[in-house]
């Protein structure tokens, strides 16, 4: 184990331990040669045991801490006091050191008002700390729970790098969603949600150790400049989650409702059809029995005069349908600009057409209330001179 003390001008202290890396040995080409790199990795255990154990001897008020947290790997935060009332803050915070989501590491901390402990494993994250603006900043703290929210600030700035990465590829999901909205975005809605509780689950340990932080040193603490800094930066980045949190909410609503929509389309187009073919399964399945005794079987125009049946009141199936205003667009299928369609062409001729032209006409109503989606730019013609009143435009009648 490797022990480095930082002294800083306010007489607080930094005590970095680091966990010694293992040496890595290559394969031996002799049992001698083995057993001389066997050896070595025994002196170099024992070497380390016997700096630990130093460490221990010098700094006693320190070594049940770092028993407890050798090999954890999992967020903890408590508060207590030390013998005298002097509060302490102590845990380990699992945070990400680099920009691949997968380089996860530990930082061990123990704080008290004029001394901060860690311990890690990985380097990085010290070595990064002793540039500037990081260095500066720690050699401006007045006390050492200060310093510790220098710390986590450095640790933010892998948070604010994530974020913006996250919301372009949400922005760019938004704008796939809007021109193309297939069924294959529902996987890349949820990896875009998968991916939030990522950062979700790496902020909240920080939010916990800010409000255990006010809990141990209070007053203190929160007149402090890097706290209040924090307390900022903490609001922004909750924010910033939350705020991506609802447009995620959002996508999937407008997802499952364009697929409700979807399905209620399909659904009444099948019972339309269903109801306009309706005559000819009937009257095909009366006229297709065996019996002698059947209505026009053995005429010259029986086959004609069946079939004329079959198409006047189809006909008249689907006029009541419109009547009724139950056809709705379901039959004239939809302009490839519609969001609810399957696609969206670029440079579709619903794109080419003027907007003043588009605005300046209002969508009509059928007859049953419901506003007409998809607007003609084509002249309608013109209305018959009489009496009687104009039917209202239906969606079926474009």
């Amino acid at each position: 184990m490797m022990h480095r003390l930082l002294q800083f001008p306010s007489q607080w202290e930094w005590h970095m331990l680091h966990a010694k890396r293992p040496d890595v040995s290559g394969l031996t080409r002799s049992r001698k040669d083995a057993r001389n790199a066997a050896a070595a990795r025994h002196e170099s255990a024992g070497g380390q045991a016997g700096a630990e154990l130093d460490i221990k001897q010098a700094h006693p008020d320190i070594a049940a801490w770092l028993q407890e947290v050798e090999g954890c790997e999992h967020n903890q935060i408590s508060v207590s006091e030390l013998p005298g009332g002097q509060s302490i803050l102590q845990g380990t915070l699992m945070f990400q050191v680099s920009d691949d989501e997968n380089d996860i590491q530990p930082l061990h901390f123990r704080v008290t008002r004029d001394k901060l402990v860690t311990y890690q494993s990985d380097m990085r994250f010290s070595l990064r700390l002793q540039l500037d603006p990081w260095h500066d900043k720690l050699q401006r703290c007045q006390t050492a729970p200060e310093a510790l929210f220098v710390m986590l600030g450095s640790i933010l700035e892998t948070f604010h790098t994530g974020l913006d990465r996250f919301e372009t590829r949400l922005g760019d999901l938004e704008r796939k969603m809007s021109r193309h909205n297939k069924t294959g975005l529902m996987n890349v809605i949820f990896e875009r949600r998968y991916e939030l509780l990522h950062w979700s689950h790496l902020f909240i340990p920080i939010k916990e150790i800010q409000g255990a932080a006010k809990e141990a040193f209070m007053d203190e603490l929160s007149n402090l400049e890097e706290f209040k800094r924090m307390e900022l930066r903490l609001d922004r980045v909750q924010n910033l989650l939350s705020h991506y949190a609802m447009e995620i909410d959002t996508l999937l609503m407008m997802d499952d409702a364009i697929s409700n929509f979807r399905g209620n389309d399909i659904m009444k187009t099948l019972t339309i059809f269903t109801a306009l073919f309706m005559p000819a399964t009937v009257i095909g399945a009366v006229w297709g029995m065996n019996f002698e005794q059947i209505p026009w079987a053995g005429e010259r125009w029986g086959f004609i005069t069946v079939s004329s049946l079959i198409v006047v009141i189809t006909l008249l199936i689907y006029w009541w349908l419109w009547h009724k205003g139950w056809t709705g667009d379901l039959l004239n299928g939809r302009s490839d600009g519609d969001i609810v369609s399957a696609s969206r062409t670029d440079g579709s001729e619903a794109d080419r057409t003027d907007s003043g032209e588009r605005d300046a006409m209002l969508p009509p109503r059928n007859r049953s209330g419901r506003i007409q989606t998809t607007v003609s730019v084509a002249p309608k013609p013109a209305a018959p001179e009489d009496d009687s009143p104009a039917p209202l435009p239906s969606r079926s009648s474009r």
